[in-house]
């Protein structure tokens, strides 16, 4: 007899985000079994539609109760534990509203808020977080948190990109994100990368919800303006230090629509001050295509991480009638050199980069542990430059032509 966690379907790639086997619904949406078969056309599809539906409703049920996701009271500051750790500061603006709870951001749209939370890594003294099971939650606990208003936000911002080499990195995320879970991801991203910059989230109102995709969709157009607000704000440092910007997944596709935006406002001089990632984008390849034709060539070049194998953006096409997602996109494609070659982009197939979860969605994570320290020893040559690269198992590039295919163009420097 099945786990009472399990669903009687075959699995599949779940959407991305979700719970393991949340994808079983793509499996039983495409079913084409023998009973199906035998159906004529019209009661075919009558009767696949309404058990899909219903498979719909019992698994969203199921996964429901078997998820175990940190809840808002994660965040709530607890005693500090001894350890030889040193505590991460990380800042967080987000365009939520309470969810009712204090101190509780859920799904539902507001105005922009601005914290800061000083986290602390779970473990023996001077382990840098393991990523147990992918879920950073489990590694880190919350020992500090403050609310900000905007002005005394970007004071102790600047303040501490003095003491970080003046840069500063904002993570967006993707679909599917409790606000908890955007902290604790960013602040593994600082412990695991260690690079000298100060950690800002972007948290866009997703409904944390697998079946949420259309309108974690609506919310990232919602937050587009505020994005650019707040990168506004950081371009504005005297220091000369650098923003950058990663969006991960859908968070990719709202970094697009602000610089997008950026560039039609005239406002070069904020897009000058940015080096833009974008971690497994979850966009439409010819949206992506339209999107940079307006952006332009950036310096260094918009970096774009891409996995072939990403089941997260399988499923994504799937629910997107079929179209292909950047994220998953073949190196050796001409048409993806094409895009790489006209607008000075920076393509890396990441695939060959171990994953923390089952859906090879994360792969951005090892990727930043390791350009990190490939910079720091000077091992990482070609990162700066424009083109189609492959990396080997240790995250070197790999420069000569692979697939048959595959040439390194240049571009920007």
């Amino acid at each position: 007899m099945p786990h009472a966690c399990s669903p009687i379907v075959a699995p599949a790639p779940h959407m991305p985000g979700a719970p393991p086997n949340a994808g079983a619904v793509s499996a039983c949406c495409g079913s084409s079994g023998p009973e199906a078969a035998r159906a004529p056309i019209g009661i075919r599809g009558r009767s696949l539609g309404l058990s899909c539906r219903v498979s719909f409703l019992v698994l969203a049920t199921a996964l429901a109760g078997c998820a175990s996701r940190p809840g808002p009271e994660t965040l709530n500051p607890v005693a500090a534990r001894p350890t030889d750790t040193q505590d991460i500061a990380v800042f967080a603006v987000t365009d939520r509203s309470l969810s009712g709870t204090p101190s509780a951001f859920g799904g539902d749209r507001g105005a922009l808020t601005y914290e800061q939370f000083t986290m602390q890594t779970v473990g023996p003294a001077g382990a840098s977080a393991p990523s147990r099971e992918g879920d950073p939650s489990k590694d880190f606990i919350t020992v500090g948190r403050r609310e900000h208003d905007r002005k005394s936000f970007e004071a102790s911002v600047s303040r501490m990109r003095q003491a970080e080499g003046n840069n500063v990195v904002v993570f967006v995320h993707g679909y599917n994100y409790s606000y908890q879970e955007a902290v604790f991801r960013l602040a593994q991203l600082k412990a695991e990368a260690g690079a000298h910059a100060v950690p800002v989230l972007f948290s866009w109102p997703s409904q944390a919800d697998f079946r949420g995709y259309v309108a974690d969709r609506d919310s990232t157009t919602y937050a587009r303006d505020d994005l650019v607000q707040l990168l506004t704000m950081l371009s504005r440092s005297r220091s000369g230090g650098r923003v950058t910007v990663v969006g991960h997944s859908m968070g990719a596709w709202l970094v697009m629509e602000a610089l997008r935006q950026l560039r039609l406002q005239g406002r070069g001089d904020v897009i000058a001050r940015l080096q833009v990632g974008l971690a497994s984008p979850d966009i439409d390849v010819d949206v992506f295509r339209k999107q940079v034709a307006i952006v332009g060539r950036l310096s260094p070049p918009l970096t774009v991480l891409v996995s072939n194998d990403d089941r997260a953006l399988a499923v994504s096409s799937r629910i997107t009638g079929g179209k292909p997602r950047l994220g998953a996109a073949k190196v050796d494609d001409p048409e993806i050199q094409k895009i790489a070659a006209l607008n000075g982009v920076q393509i890396i197939d990441i695939s060959t980069l171990p994953s923390n979860d089952a859906f090879n969605h994360d792969r951005f994570v090892t990727f930043a542990a390791r350009y990190s320290t490939a910079e720091r020893d000077r091992t990482a040559g070609g990162f700066r430059q424009a083109g189609v690269f492959l990396l080997d198992t240790t995250g070197r590039i790999l420069s000569a032509p692979f697939n048959g295919t595959a040439q390194i163009i240049a571009g920007a420097q």
